[in-house]
């Protein structure tokens, strides 16, 4: 039974359930078809709340907390990927969600992503905005990632989101280029046409290895376009989850 919190605003539920063991947090929103939003690998489920006050009056919209983001169980020790895709694909289970939608940002994408891929026949269809997992980030990119952890080591100051661990002969940045061809879901890749970690150059290779996808390009600099570009993308989600 899911425990209620607060701190959404108004028409978008604040909940905690355990899912393999763990207490996490997440968001409901709406009625309909299942939508499950995942978020980023610097962020959390609040990435999500313009989406889900723009959808909930056609589907029901659910935003995890990943397992060590937002007010979801943290451990010290940090994640491998394939606790993440074990999280998401419990999530599911645990709330008896049948054949959803699934929408991920940046890592949050490369987490749907192998999740459509072990499960394709239960994911109705798969969003993949500004994803990793589909090529190598820019020199910009690892730049500022490696900058930014290098600051937070040596200034010994907290770190808001979990170590990401790899196991022996695992190679990071995880790819999944030649995964792309098996992948049996219907796909829409999002990207900015400027985005400064993840070319667009990516998804245009990406769209031609997945056999039933497109890709759409907002304009602009960045690589968060459901934020940056909030009304088209969201004009572009609903008229993916709706065609048939």
């Amino acid at each position: 039974m899911p425990e209620q919190s607060n701190g959404s605003p108004p028409g978008i539920q604040d909940l905690f359930l355990r899912v393999n063991g763990r207490r996490v947090h997440y968001r409901r929103a709406g009625d309909g078809p299942p939508v499950v939003l995942v978020h980023g690998g610097a962020s959390d489920s609040r990435d999500w709340l313009n989406t889900m006050a723009a959808l909930s009056g056609r589907y029901c919209l659910y935003a995890p907390d990943l397992i060590g983001f937002g007010q979801s169980d943290r451990d010290k020790d940090g994640y491998y990927l394939s606790d993440f895709i074990d999280f998401l694909l419990g999530f599911i289970d645990t709330l008896h969600l049948e054949k959803p939608a699934l929408l991920g940002h940046s890592f949050g994408a490369l987490v749907c992503l192998d999740a459509a891929l072990r499960n394709d026949g239960n994911i109705r269809k798969l969003v993949l905005v500004d994803a990793a997992g589909l090529g190598d980030m820019s020199r910009f990119g690892t730049i500022v990632q490696f900058a930014v952890w290098k600051l937070r080591r040596t200034l010994h100051l907290y770190q808001p989101f979990p170590e990401f661990l790899t196991r022996e002969g695992e190679e990071y940045p995880w790819l999944y280029t030649d995964d792309l061809p098996t992948l049996k879901t219907p796909t829409l890749l999002i990207w900015k046409r400027h985005d400064p970690y993840l070319p667009v150059s990516i998804a245009r290779k990406a769209v031609k290895l997945i056999p039933d996808a497109r890709l759409a390009v907002l304009p602009g600099f960045g690589h968060a376009p459901h934020e940056q570009n909030a009304a088209e993308f969201n004009r572009l989600l609903l008229d993916f989850l709706d065609a048939d």
